[in-house]
Protein backbone atom coordinates (compact mmCIF):
# COMPACT_ATOMS: atom_id res chain seq x y z
CA UNK A 1 0.00 0.00 0.00
CA UNK A 2 1.30 3.41 -0.92
CA UNK A 3 1.57 6.23 1.45
CA UNK A 4 -0.32 9.30 1.23
CA UNK A 5 2.25 11.43 3.29
CA UNK A 6 4.20 13.85 1.74
CA UNK A 7 7.61 12.65 0.54
CA UNK A 8 11.07 14.21 1.24
CA UNK A 9 12.69 15.38 -1.97
CA UNK A 10 16.08 14.40 -3.01
CA UNK A 11 17.06 18.05 -2.59
CA UNK A 12 16.98 17.43 1.13
CA UNK A 13 19.67 15.07 1.40
CA UNK A 14 21.83 17.78 -0.51
CA UNK A 15 20.83 20.29 1.74
CA UNK A 16 21.70 18.23 4.91
CA UNK A 17 25.38 17.78 3.20
CA UNK A 18 25.74 21.40 2.56
CA UNK A 19 25.31 22.23 5.95
CA UNK A 20 27.80 19.70 7.07
CA UNK A 21 29.75 20.85 4.59
CA UNK A 22 29.85 24.20 6.01
CA UNK A 23 30.16 23.31 9.67
CA UNK A 24 33.42 21.45 8.22
CA UNK A 25 34.44 24.77 6.59
CA UNK A 26 34.13 26.82 9.68
CA UNK A 27 36.03 24.38 11.83
CA UNK A 28 38.50 24.01 9.20
CA UNK A 29 42.08 24.77 11.02
CA UNK A 30 43.97 26.47 8.20
CA UNK A 31 40.92 29.14 6.81
CA UNK A 32 37.85 28.13 9.20
CA UNK A 33 36.23 30.57 11.68
CA UNK A 34 38.42 31.54 14.99
CA UNK A 35 35.52 31.74 17.39
CA UNK A 36 33.93 27.81 15.84
CA UNK A 37 37.58 26.37 16.28
CA UNK A 38 37.58 27.65 19.90
CA UNK A 39 34.15 25.62 20.59
CA UNK A 40 34.09 22.41 22.55
CA UNK A 41 30.92 20.28 23.23
CA UNK A 42 30.78 21.99 26.68
CA UNK A 43 31.05 25.88 25.58
CA UNK A 44 28.39 24.85 23.39
CA UNK A 45 25.99 23.65 26.13
CA UNK A 46 24.30 26.76 26.72
CA UNK A 47 23.31 27.42 22.62
CA UNK A 48 22.18 23.56 22.77
CA UNK A 49 19.84 24.95 25.49
CA UNK A 50 18.90 28.44 24.15
CA UNK A 51 18.05 26.89 20.44
CA UNK A 52 15.37 24.49 22.10
CA UNK A 53 14.02 26.66 23.87
CA UNK A 54 13.76 29.13 20.51
CA UNK A 55 12.41 25.95 18.79
CA UNK A 56 9.50 26.04 21.73
CA UNK A 57 8.32 29.75 21.32
CA UNK A 58 8.80 29.53 17.48
CA UNK A 59 6.13 26.71 17.48
CA UNK A 60 3.98 28.06 20.43
CA UNK A 61 3.84 31.55 17.82
CA UNK A 62 2.45 29.12 15.18
CA UNK A 63 4.60 31.32 12.16
CA UNK A 64 6.17 28.59 10.17
CA UNK A 65 8.65 30.57 8.69
CA UNK A 66 10.19 31.24 11.82
CA UNK A 67 9.47 27.43 13.25
CA UNK A 68 11.34 26.83 10.21
CA UNK A 69 14.11 28.93 10.62
CA UNK A 70 14.94 27.96 14.53
CA UNK A 71 14.66 24.19 13.97
CA UNK A 72 17.92 25.05 11.48
CA UNK A 73 19.51 26.72 14.37
CA UNK A 74 18.92 23.83 16.55
CA UNK A 75 19.89 21.44 13.67
CA UNK A 76 23.20 23.51 13.45
CA UNK A 77 24.21 22.33 17.25
CA UNK A 78 23.36 18.57 15.98
CA UNK A 79 25.58 18.76 13.07
CA UNK A 80 28.14 21.07 15.74
CA UNK A 81 28.31 18.55 17.77
CA UNK A 82 29.04 15.95 15.53
CA UNK A 83 31.66 17.69 13.71
CA UNK A 84 33.88 18.30 16.82
CA UNK A 85 33.39 14.60 17.40
CA UNK A 86 34.66 13.52 14.07
CA UNK A 87 37.66 15.79 14.52
CA UNK A 88 38.35 14.10 17.94
CA UNK A 89 37.10 10.45 16.09
CA UNK A 90 34.50 9.79 19.06
CA UNK A 91 31.62 9.03 16.44
CA UNK A 92 29.99 10.33 13.80
CA UNK A 93 27.07 12.11 12.30
CA UNK A 94 26.13 9.10 10.42
CA UNK A 95 26.01 6.94 13.42
CA UNK A 96 23.96 9.24 15.47
CA UNK A 97 21.25 9.22 12.77
CA UNK A 98 22.16 5.44 12.64
CA UNK A 99 21.81 5.05 16.39
CA UNK A 100 18.23 6.49 16.94
CA UNK A 101 16.34 5.21 13.66
CA UNK A 102 17.43 1.75 15.10
CA UNK A 103 16.02 3.20 18.33
CA UNK A 104 13.30 4.16 16.99
CA UNK A 105 12.62 0.54 15.24
CA UNK A 106 13.28 -1.16 18.17
CA UNK A 107 11.47 0.95 20.65
CA UNK A 108 8.00 0.49 18.00
CA UNK A 109 7.54 -2.98 17.24
CA UNK A 110 4.11 -2.26 16.89
CA UNK A 111 4.91 -1.01 13.81
CA UNK A 112 8.30 -2.46 12.40
CA UNK A 113 7.54 -6.02 14.29
CA UNK A 114 4.45 -8.31 14.82
CA UNK A 115 3.71 -7.04 17.95
CA UNK A 116 -0.10 -5.52 18.53
CA UNK A 117 -0.84 -3.00 21.02
CA UNK A 118 -4.78 -1.65 21.70
CA UNK A 119 -3.44 2.06 23.88
CA UNK A 120 -1.11 4.27 23.91
CA UNK A 121 -0.58 3.26 27.70
CA UNK A 122 0.76 0.09 26.24
CA UNK A 123 2.88 1.87 23.55
CA UNK A 124 4.40 3.39 26.54
CA UNK A 125 4.96 0.25 29.07
CA UNK A 126 6.83 -1.82 25.92
CA UNK A 127 8.25 1.54 25.31
CA UNK A 128 9.96 1.59 29.27
CA UNK A 129 10.38 -2.07 29.06
CA UNK A 130 12.84 -2.28 25.87
CA UNK A 131 14.50 0.62 26.82
CA UNK A 132 15.18 -1.08 30.09
CA UNK A 133 16.41 -4.24 28.33
CA UNK A 134 18.32 -1.92 26.02
CA UNK A 135 20.06 -0.41 29.22
CA UNK A 136 20.73 -4.21 31.32
CA UNK A 137 18.83 -3.40 33.74
CA UNK A 138 16.43 -6.42 35.55
CA UNK A 139 13.14 -6.03 36.16
CA UNK A 140 14.35 -5.37 39.47
CA UNK A 141 16.26 -2.46 38.93
CA UNK A 142 13.22 -0.96 36.56
CA UNK A 143 10.82 -0.81 39.86
CA UNK A 144 13.14 1.62 41.57
CA UNK A 145 11.90 4.58 40.49
CA UNK A 146 15.35 6.29 42.27
CA UNK A 147 17.33 6.15 39.66
CA UNK A 148 14.55 7.59 37.18
CA UNK A 149 13.89 10.60 39.81
CA UNK A 150 17.78 10.73 39.33
CA UNK A 151 17.89 10.92 35.96
CA UNK A 152 15.33 13.66 35.60
CA UNK A 153 17.38 15.65 38.40
CA UNK A 154 20.46 15.67 36.51
CA UNK A 155 19.19 15.86 32.86
CA UNK A 156 15.94 18.22 32.96
CA UNK A 157 15.23 22.19 33.79
CA UNK A 158 14.49 22.11 37.55
CA UNK A 159 10.74 23.37 36.44
CA UNK A 160 10.07 20.28 34.76
CA UNK A 161 12.38 18.14 36.56
CA UNK A 162 10.23 18.80 40.10
CA UNK A 163 7.04 17.89 38.14
CA UNK A 164 8.24 14.87 36.84
CA UNK A 165 9.69 13.61 39.70
CA UNK A 166 6.68 14.34 42.47
CA UNK A 167 4.38 13.06 39.92
CA UNK A 168 6.63 9.28 39.77
CA UNK A 169 6.82 9.67 43.21
CA UNK A 170 3.22 10.00 43.94
CA UNK A 171 2.34 7.49 40.98
CA UNK A 172 4.26 5.15 43.69
CA UNK A 173 1.67 6.31 46.83
CA UNK A 174 3.73 8.87 48.00
CA UNK A 175 1.07 11.43 47.85
CA UNK A 176 -1.05 13.42 50.11
CA UNK A 177 -4.47 12.27 50.86
CA UNK A 178 -6.42 15.56 49.62
CA UNK A 179 -5.16 19.35 48.74
CA UNK A 180 -5.41 20.49 52.02
CA UNK A 181 -2.41 18.47 52.98
CA UNK A 182 -0.60 20.65 50.19
CA UNK A 183 -1.54 23.86 51.26
CA UNK A 184 -0.52 22.98 54.35
CA UNK A 185 2.95 21.88 53.63
CA UNK A 186 3.10 25.58 51.81
CA UNK A 187 2.27 27.32 54.54
CA UNK A 188 5.48 25.18 56.73
CA UNK A 189 7.67 25.54 54.03
CA UNK A 190 6.95 28.88 53.49
CA UNK A 191 7.53 29.23 57.87
CA UNK A 192 10.72 27.21 57.69
CA UNK A 193 12.02 29.65 54.43
CA UNK A 194 11.31 33.14 56.73
CA UNK A 195 13.14 31.24 60.09
CA UNK A 196 16.20 30.74 57.95
CA UNK A 197 16.08 33.87 56.36
CA UNK A 198 16.14 35.59 60.06
CA UNK A 199 18.35 32.97 61.67
CA UNK A 200 20.45 30.67 59.57
CA UNK A 201 22.79 30.58 56.83
CA UNK A 202 23.02 31.77 53.18
CA UNK A 203 23.17 27.94 52.68
CA UNK A 204 20.29 27.03 54.46
CA UNK A 205 18.29 29.92 53.55
CA UNK A 206 19.01 28.13 49.69
CA UNK A 207 17.72 24.72 50.80
CA UNK A 208 14.62 26.46 52.64
CA UNK A 209 14.01 28.61 49.25
CA UNK A 210 14.49 25.23 47.13
CA UNK A 211 11.91 23.30 49.92
CA UNK A 212 8.86 26.13 49.14
CA UNK A 213 9.53 26.04 45.79
CA UNK A 214 8.56 22.61 45.58
CA UNK A 215 5.92 22.59 47.80
CA UNK A 216 4.23 25.21 44.96
CA UNK A 217 5.40 23.32 42.08
CA UNK A 218 2.96 20.54 44.09
CA UNK A 219 0.35 23.29 44.40
CA UNK A 220 0.11 23.58 40.60
CA UNK A 221 0.90 19.58 40.19
CA UNK A 222 -2.16 19.50 42.07
CA UNK A 223 -4.28 22.01 40.67
CA UNK A 224 -3.42 20.63 36.77
CA UNK A 225 -1.19 23.90 36.27
CA UNK A 226 1.91 24.61 33.94
CA UNK A 227 4.05 26.33 35.98
CA UNK A 228 6.86 26.77 33.13
CA UNK A 229 3.88 28.16 30.97
CA UNK A 230 2.83 30.08 34.14
CA UNK A 231 5.91 31.88 34.51
CA UNK A 232 6.40 31.87 30.68
CA UNK A 233 3.57 34.49 30.99
CA UNK A 234 4.08 36.21 34.05
CA UNK A 235 7.79 36.71 32.17
CA UNK A 236 6.37 37.91 29.10
CA UNK A 237 3.52 40.01 30.82
CA UNK A 238 6.41 42.09 33.24
CA UNK A 239 7.92 42.73 30.02
CA UNK A 240 4.88 44.07 28.17
CA UNK A 241 4.12 45.85 31.25
CA UNK A 242 7.88 47.45 31.47
CA UNK A 243 7.57 48.47 27.61
CA UNK A 244 4.55 50.55 28.20
CA UNK A 245 5.93 51.81 31.22
CA UNK A 246 8.72 53.14 28.48
CA UNK A 247 6.28 54.60 26.06
CA UNK A 248 4.22 56.40 28.83
CA UNK A 249 6.95 58.09 30.91
CA UNK A 250 8.96 61.50 29.52
CA UNK A 251 12.19 61.07 30.94
CA UNK A 252 14.52 58.03 32.03
CA UNK A 253 12.81 55.87 34.49
CA UNK A 254 16.19 56.62 36.89
CA UNK A 255 14.41 59.91 37.18
CA UNK A 256 11.00 58.91 38.44
CA UNK A 257 10.42 57.91 42.10
CA UNK A 258 9.62 54.47 43.52
CA UNK A 259 5.90 56.00 44.08
CA UNK A 260 5.87 57.56 40.52
CA UNK A 261 7.24 54.35 38.82
CA UNK A 262 4.56 52.39 40.68
CA UNK A 263 1.98 54.53 39.44
CA UNK A 264 3.44 54.21 36.09
CA UNK A 265 3.49 50.47 36.91
CA UNK A 266 -0.49 50.52 37.55
CA UNK A 267 -1.32 52.89 34.28
CA UNK A 268 0.66 50.25 32.29
CA UNK A 269 -1.40 47.47 33.40
CA UNK A 270 -4.62 49.16 33.08
CA UNK A 271 -3.90 50.45 29.18
CA UNK A 272 -2.70 46.36 28.37
CA UNK A 273 -5.81 45.43 29.80
CA UNK A 274 -8.13 48.16 27.85
CA UNK A 275 -5.90 46.66 24.48
CA UNK A 276 -6.02 43.50 25.01
CA UNK A 277 -10.24 43.81 25.48
CA UNK A 278 -11.18 45.28 21.97
CA UNK A 279 -8.43 42.71 20.99
CA UNK A 280 -10.12 39.83 22.72
CA UNK A 281 -7.07 38.65 24.33
CA UNK A 282 -5.56 38.84 28.16
CA UNK A 283 -2.69 41.19 28.41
Amino acid sequence: MESNQPQQHPETLEALQELIDVVAKLRNPDDGCPWDLQQTPQSLIPYVIEEAYEVVDAIKGGDSQAIAEELGDLLLQVVLQAQIALEYQHFTLKQVAEGISQKLIRRHPHVFGDISVESVDEVRQNWEQIKAQEKGHTSSDVEKLSSKLSSYSRKLPPLMATMKISQKAADEGFEWEDIDGVWDKFHEELQEFQQALAHETPVEQQAELGDLLFSVLQLARWYNLDPTSALQGTNQRFTQRFQKMEIICKRPLTDYSIEELESLWQEAKKQLKKEGRREGVRE
